[in-house]
């Protein structure tokens, strides 16, 4: 097999690396490690961290990509498949693989609907793999748990790289406008009023057609069906990141127009220290443990943007697996005679179940470091 590492993968591995990186430095301060003890402290935050660990494994496990290698041919270099898999999909190849026809009920023995058999008689088929399918098969018999966990990752790559993108401005913005004052203030102030006043499905929506309409002009920047995908949720990250930034900037100048009066502030700025330092070393820390309480409570409220943008279309590729783009296509299940409900059921499950655990982590978060909730 040959590696194949897309933007997305190294990307999230480096925020793990980074959370991997924190967590170390956080032990070592004693009252990061206090916080950090009564967020484990009630059985609830240990299931929510389980299952967020869960999800987790899952994502980091169908970030490892890989190609094919085909049959060797005599006298010829390797050659490899267009096809990137993932350590998911070689560890689900039965779920894969095992096809049916089309729809078929969860752990059915027979296809969902009548057909007519050689002899004439309309019945249901029998499945290839009968009783294998825990949540079904959808139109073109696919394993629907197989999409489920696949969705997994396209979830946590919303969630986590536009938090990426997002905080940085947020932060710098924020702490400059509440700290310097004056016609910064003003200019900061304007610019993420302009951005609230645009409604965010329409900008996003224009944001995802114009990238969608370089990508699709510029087809030789591609090697792979997998690397376009990969860019397009890349450039989705990317818009909700530069749209999103706009309410934690809001709150963070509030709360340095309220620290810059502090009397330790006033201090520091008597003594000469210069406004950079004192940003840094005064404000910033004293900010973080609102940046911290926000993005998680964010965390939850990308994955369900995924969601709403792919159903109506302006998501996610449409190679790409997600909660969203199989929302979209039970939209149209549902309106069968016998009504198609286990795609639809499996995706709202799964989804539920990410969105639930990150909400209750995020208010055990909220309730160890926000000193207003003590």
């Amino acid at each position: 097999m040959k590696p194949v590492i897309l933007w997305s993968d190294a990307l999230f591995f480096l925020l793990i690396a980074v959370m991997i990186a924190g967590a170390w430095w956080g032990r070592r301060q004693a009252h990061l490690r206090a916080g950090w003890a009564r967020v484990f402290a009630t059985r609830r935050s240990k299931i929510a961290v389980a299952v967020l660990a869960v999800f987790l494994a899952i994502g980091l496990v169908d970030s490892l990509h890989y190609r094919r290698q085909l049959p060797p041919e005599p006298g010829k270099p390797p050659a490899y498949a267009v096809e990137v898999l993932s350590a998911l999909d070689a560890l689900l190849m039965p779920l894969k693989t095992n096809t049916e026809k089309t729809y078929s009920e969860p752990l059915a023995t027979h296809l969902f609907a009548k057909e007519t058999l050689e002899d004439g008689e309309r019945a249901f088929p029998p499945l290839k793999y009968p009783g294998s399918h825990l949540f079904g098969t959808d139109k073109v018999g696919q394993d629907v748990l197989y999409l489920t966990l696949k969705s997994i990752r396209t979830g946590l790559l919303i969630g986590t790289l536009t938090t990426l993108i997002m905080l940085p401005a947020a932060v710098l913005l924020g702490i400059v406008a509440g700290y310097v004052g004056g016609w910064v203030d003003d200019v900061i102030q304007y610019l993420y009023t302009t951005l609230n006043s645009i409604p965010g499905v329409l900008l996003i929506a224009a944001a995802v057609l114009m990238m969608q309409v370089v990508i699709d002009t510029h087809p030789d920047w591609f090697a792979t069906a997998a690397e376009r995908a990969d860019a397009r949720l890349l450039a989705l990250c990317a818009i909700l990141g530069i749209t999103s930034w706009t309410g934690l900037c809001r709150l963070l100048r509030g709360e340095t127009l309220k620290l810059r009066e502090m009397e330790y502030v006033q201090a520091a700025r008597a003594f000469g220290v210069g406004p950079l330092a004192i940003m840094l070393r005064h404000i910033l820390p004293n900010l973080m443990h609102i940046v911290l309480i926000a993005l998680v409570m964010d965390f939850s409220g990308l994955v369900l943007a995924e969601a709403v943008l792919s159903y109506v279309g302006i998501g996610v590729d449409p190679n790409t697996i997600s909660f969203g783009t199989m929302i979209n296509a039970a939209r149209l299940e549902l309106a069968r005679e016998p009504m198609v409900w286990w795609s639809l059921a499996a995706a709202f499950t799964f989804m539920f179940v990410l969105v639930l655990a990150a909400n209750l982590f995020a208010d055990a978060v909220r309730d160890a470091f926000d000193p207003r909730a003590a």
